[in-house]
């Protein structure tokens, strides 16, 4: 079993295998259509602008789950309209751990409605797997700071997320969950942009056990 945290509530980094299971032990059902809060990317940097000025610096957290077809890894991520693809995550609301935002935000995007707590899947949060950067209200992130950034917009953080053997996801009837293999991600910034293009060099240094 791996480990899911480590002290005050951080994950832990020091299990570098990761267990992965087929596609297909998985069931993906249906729920009510979600609304998206911006209807472009312009739009969404206007609004982030104007959460700027109350909250100041976004943090935002994202999951990268695992599952295999025919040996080979492939990640989930939620799929909007016929060309745009996200991470399950989000903003993280103010005196949120890194791990009780990223678990709420999988309940909220990947999970059946009114579930008790007993009922939820048992996803666990593993290690932080990079940061990524947003100096401006545009769509330039980097995975460091800048040196001469020293008012930086958002700060996005990707953790892995170890799936159990089965689980059944919900997702908005408006979206796909699809699961994407490695070499078709990898450097693939024009289709998937330049954070879930890094994924196949950031699980590099783990070792995949595909059950």
């Amino acid at each position: 079993k791996m480990t899911m945290e480590g002290e005050a509530g951080a994950p832990s980094n020091s299990n570098r295998f990761v267990n992965v299971y087929p596609l297909d032990s998985y069931k993906i059902g249906q729920k009510d259509e979600r609304k998206e809060k911006d209807s472009s990317v312009p739009a969404r940097m206007t609004r982030m602008e104007q959460l700027y000025e109350s909250e100041g610096l976004r943090r935002s957290v994202e999951g990268v789950l695992l599952v295999h077809q025919h040996k080979h890894p492939h990640v989930l991520l939620l799929q909007i309209g016929s060309s745009f693809y996200k991470l399950p995550g989000g903003r993280m609301k103010p005196g949120e751990t890194e791990v009780e935002g990223l678990k709420r935000k999988l309940v909220n995007k990947l999970a059946a409605p009114n579930l008790e707590k007993e009922e939820l899947p048992q996803w666990e949060v593993g290690e932080e797997l990079a940061t990524w950067w947003r100096p401006n209200f545009d769509s330039h992130q980097y995975p460091y700071l800048p040196a001469h950034v020293t008012r930086p917009k958002e700060c996005k953080k990707l953790f892995l997320v170890h799936l159990p053997e089965t689980c059944t996801f919900a997702i908005a009837r408006n979206h796909n969950l699809v699961a994407v293999p490695l070499y078709e991600l990898y450097d693939n910034h024009q289709r998937y942009g330049p954070v879930i293009a890094s994924i196949p060099l950031l699980l590099a240094r783990l070792s995949t056990v595909c059950a």
